[in-house]
């Protein structure tokens, strides 16, 4: 990765796991933070053998090496979930810190391994933000092809990247782990799921498509969710209207992986594909926000029984019997001109007397700025900008 990117995670100060999907730079900044630690990495199969094997090797290569307070890092700490026990008895006899990386975390919870009771805290990796590429982030390269770092450094390979990453992706965590009896299926699932991406799941319709049982697709999402190429985007529900929508939306972790996953690589994208792309960075730019500025403030969108939809709700605070609840309006439009119509959902919500809207902000891919009493229009960048001055929300 080039070195004048630098990310935006910190390093904490106690043991901590870091998820993140593959390929999005988590060892990199491991050993970019940790250059002097025991390092042990997972993926190396002789490692991953003798440490299934016997979990007791751990603390007998560390004991052989390390001295108190001095990190140790595993990579892709669920190939061997077993070793969260070893990891657990170093922290509580020896003081050792871990740093702890997965691409999934699914394996960990099949196996009902210990994740440490709370003695180490979670962090999370995605693709390049906004606020790490600062002057070389490129609106329509990440529409394109996504913000990983691989595809982003190497624009002109992205096809390829790419195409190899959801087959990698099929091989090593959906194959070699086991996590479902069949490939064909789930390949079927996974070109449906990437073309949903960023609407609403009628999981019912979805299921016809793959053919598989409905309960098969509430599986392969889950799996999805696990090994962190997706999130869920759940409906807000603020009683302001008679009848509202309740199904979640998901999001693709990556809109060049959507794109990649979809078998739409070699085709151009239509402006639809390209306007679920553009939610889909702003839902990832939000995600990092909440992460590095330590407000974990929870985002829906809105859909009411008429078809009014808002893109995202961030609640700033919970409704309680003393106060209303609190929320931020976003709609995401890829146009490069604003439609004054666009703005009516956020306005009626606004007249609800069951929560107070704090901002309203239309984001579009225009230059100027416009200001309709208390609704701000702004371009996308700008828009990022402010997200990451902490004047959004």
């Amino acid at each position: 990765m080039n070195e004048q990117i630098q990310r935006s995670l910190q390093v904490p100060k106690r043991s901590f796991f870091l998820f993140g999907p593959r390929a999005v730079g988590k060892s990199y900044w491991l050993k970019q933070n940790f250059p002097n630690c025991i390092y042990i990495n997972l993926l190396d199969q002789k490692t991953s053998l003798q440490l299934t094997r016997d979990p007791s090797l751990l603390a007998a290569q560390i004991h052989a090496q390390s001295k108190k307070k001095q990190w140790v890092v595993i990579d892709e700490i669920q190939k061997v979930p077993g070793l969260l026990d070893e990891v657990h008895l170093l922290m509580e006899e020896h003081d050792i810190l871990f740093a702890l990386s997965g691409s999934s975390a699914r394996k960990l919870k099949r196996s009902g391994a210990n994740l440490l009771a709370g003695r180490a805290i979670t962090r999370s990796m995605g693709p390049l933000s906004f606020s790490e590429l600062k002057q070389n982030f490129s609106l329509q390269q990440a529409l394109q092809w996504g913000t990983l770092p691989l595809v982003y450094l190497s624009p002109q390979d992205a096809v390829d990247i790419l195409e190899a990453y959801v087959h990698t992706y099929i091989r090593e965590e959906i194959r070699e782990e086991g996590l479902v009896r069949k490939s064909e299926p789930f390949i079927r699932f996974l070109s449906i799921a990437a073309q949903m991406n960023g609407q609403q799941l009628n999981k019912g319709n979805i299921a016809r498509e793959a053919q598989v049982p409905r309960s098969t697709v509430d599986t392969y999402f889950s799996i999805l969710e696990d090994t962190l190429l997706g999130h869920y985007l759940p409906a807000y529900r603020p009683a302001a209207q008679v009848r509202e929508q309740q199904h979640p939306k998901f999001y693709w972790f990556d809109p060049g992986v959507a794109r990649g996953a979809s078998e739409m690589l070699y085709d151009p994208v239509d402006s639809l594909w390209q306007g679920r792309a553009l939610e889909t960075l702003i839902y990832h730019e939000l995600r990092v926000y909440n992460q590095v500025s330590a407000k974990h403030r929870p985002i829906y969108f809105y859909r009411s029984g008429a078809g009014a939809e808002i893109d995202f709700i961030i609640e700033t605070k919970k409704s309680s019997f003393q106060q209303k609840s609190q929320v931020v309006c976003l709609e995401v439009k890829l146009a490069s001109r604003w439609d004054r119509r666009w703005e009516k959902a956020m306005r009626n919500l606004a007249q609800s007397s069951k929560l107070k809207v704090e901002k309203m902000i239309g984001l579009y891919q225009g230059k100027e700025r416009y200001r309709f009493d208390q609704l701000e229009v702004w371009p996308v960048e700008f828009f990022l900008e402010k997200l990451f001055q902490g004047e959004v929300f």
